[in-house]
C-alpha cells in the first residue's frame, strides 16, 4: 500500500502535518493514534480468539470468570 511512498513523501507528510499541526501538538497526535492502533489490535485479538475456541463447548460466552468461579462453587 505504502510501497511507492518512499523516503522524501514521508519527510514531505512529516513536514506538512508540523506545519498544520505545530511541535507542540504532535507529540500528542501522535501518542493517541499509537493508543488507538494498541487497543484496535487488543480487540481483533479477542475476537479472533472467540472465533478460534469454537461456540459448541456449551459454556455460556457471556459469563465473565467471577461468575464463572461462582457458578462452580455453588455447584458443589
Amino acid at each position: 500500500m505504502f510501497q511507492s511512498i518512499g523516503i522524501p513523501g514521508l519527510i514531505l507528510i512529516l513536514v506538512i502535518a508540523l506545519i498544520i499541526f505545530g511541535p507542540k501538538k504532535l507529540p500528542e497526535i501522535g501518542r493517541a493514534f499509537g493508543r488507538t492502533l494498541t487497543e484496535f489490535k487488543g480487540a481483533t485479538k479477542g475476537l479472533v480468539s472467540d472465533e478460534d475456541k469454537g461456540e459448541g463447548e456449551g459454556e455460556n460466552p457471556e459469563l465473565t470468570t467471577v461468575e464463572k468461579k461462582q457458578d462452580k462453587s455453588g455447584d458443589a
